[in-house]
């Protein structure tokens, strides 16, 4: 494989599930401008979607455990991402070794996905109608705008 599917194949791996992670990581502490017309640091997410008292405490039990095992993941993450691209700009790269940290990548990906999936359900499982539409409707918006740090830094227009 020549070095520019190299670049294209890191730039799809690390794409995966990024941007489930990120939009829901962004939505714990904001809103997205364009859909409510305020700044993220002015809103968080309880308070955009009118959460009552006792959903509050409820999503509060929720957050702590579920903040901590995304950070940690991420730290793995980005561990692994930095060991694959130094393995691919050796001076000699041994595709075992790319593959290998391709793998962890994927795993740790997948893993990572599963814990979003879990928090989203459970934070479903405290919404009413009005709120889980409120939010669905944001975290589509938020998927459809997104671009990789990789897929910016390759467009040129």
């Amino acid at each position: 494989m020549n070095p520019t599917k190299w670049k294209w194949l890191l730039a799809i791996s690390l794409a995966l599930n990024v941007g489930t992670v990120a939009s829901v990581l962004v939505n714990k502490t904001g809103v997205l401008t364009q859909l409510t017309g305020a700044q993220p640091r002015d809103l968080n997410l309880p308070d955009y979607l009118q959460l009552s008292n006792e959903q509050r405490l409820r999503w509060n039990q929720l957050e702590p455990a579920f903040l901590q095992d995304i950070g940690l993941n991420w730290s793995k993450i980005r561990k692994h991402r930095e060991l694959l691209v130094r393995h691919i700009f050796s001076a000699t790269p041994e595709r075992a070794a790319i593959d290998a940290e391709q793998a962890d990548i994927a795993a740790l990906q997948d893993a990572q996905q599963r814990r979003v999936i879990d928090q989203l359900l459970a934070e479903r499982d405290l919404l009413d109608q009005r709120q889980r539409e409120k939010l669905m409707t944001l975290l589509l918006g938020r998927y459809a705008q997104e671009a990789t740090e990789e897929e910016l830094l390759h467009r040129h227009e």
